[in-house]
């Protein structure tokens, strides 16, 4: 019962948050992006159960307040599956052969976060649309298009060429944009909500330094399958578009968990790092590309398997 009652509270909140988006400011759009974290903390401490009981208490929320049965599948597609899915995950575990425990690897863990962000994407549009991919691509078209007018205000006639083929690039581009930063907050909320587990005692695992982070080489056929699927029309194409942007994101997280492993211990590190977030910040289309393909160097080649380095001592359950 205590699975149950806790789900219930985490589900209302979840649901909360999530219809606020209504009143159409951006402190109510910030809240809404926080609508995951109730279910992933509640399923992290609780058991998975509790994120499912939150899931579906939150739709039956949603559809008694709005009075839309689709604002409820929304809702339990986009935010309560994917939440609760992540956490699942985090918490399996298996017997080793020294008699310890052998917690699901955070690394395989990040590249669920990048599959489940892509599915959850495309997922989004089918529902906003009704299904209906001419209607997905007139939206996508709709926000391009108000975005490429911030940059370019009174077009003359040589650059309106220009403004539509940018609109029509970041339309298509839309699901992969979407997904490069839905991976981030899944990843970030994760984070978040195992530290704040953790931090009241209830975390069945211990868990991994982020700087440890590695995915596995399986997780180099992902790109091939993008690759493929962009091949195809529709929403089957705009998967392929969303797998790309979830993976730029994942090897990029990865390529800075390479980067503060390999400064551990080292002088400077401090003066290293802020550096290196500032050049991001600065560049960023630049550096996340760089540190994409750095994460994903680092993933072919294992940089820290073959040269070893200052990664901290941890026992195979892992350490905080």
């Amino acid at each position: 019962m205590n699975f149950i009652a806790t789900g219930i509270g985490a589900g209302l909140v979840s649901a909360l948050l999530t219809v606020v988006v209504v009143k159409e400011t951006m402190l109510a759009v910030l809240l809404a992006m926080l609508a995951p974290l109730p279910i992933l903390i509640v399923a992290l401490g609780w058991n998975h159960r509790s994120g499912l009981v939150a899931t579906l208490v939150g739709g039956l929320a949603i559809a008694i307040f709005t009075a839309s049965p689709i604002s409820a599948f929304g809702f339990i597609a986009i935010t309560g599956l994917p939440a609760w899915w992540l956490a699942y995950l985090a918490l399996l575990g298996r017997p080793a052969a020294d008699g310890t425990m052998e917690w699901y690897p955070i690394g395989r863990l990040l590249g669920w976060v990048a599959a489940t962000a892509a599915l959850t994407i495309v997922a989004t549009g089918i529902i906003s649309s009704g299904a209906d991919y001419t209607a997905f691509q007139s939206r996508s078209r709709q926000i391009s298009s108000a975005f490429v007018s911030m940059f370019f205000e009174a077009p003359d006639a040589g650059t309106e060429d220009g403004r539509e083929a940018l609109t029509d690039t970041l339309a298509t581009m839309t699901p992969a944009l979407s997904a490069f930063g839905f991976t981030f907050f899944m990843g970030l909320y994760l984070w978040l909500a195992a530290k704040v587990v953790s931090a009241s005692g209830r975390l069945p695992r211990p868990w991994s330094p982020v700087p440890g982070l590695s995915m596995p080489r399986a997780i180099l056929w992902a790109p091939i399958l993008a690759f493929v699927l962009i091949q195809f029309e529709g929403f089957v194409g705009a998967l392929g578009y969303a797998l790309f942007g979830a993976l730029l994101m994942a090897f990029t997280l990865q390529g800075l968990a390479v980067i503060h492993e390999r400064t551990q211990g080292k002088p400077g590190r401090g003066f290293i790092l802020a550096g290196l977030y500032a050049l991001l910040f600065l560049t960023q289309g630049v550096m996340v590309t760089a540190l994409s393909l750095f994460g994903l160097a680092d993933t072919i080649f294992g940089f820290r398997r073959r040269f070893g380095g200052n990664r901290p001592k941890h026992p195979p359950t892992l350490s905080t």
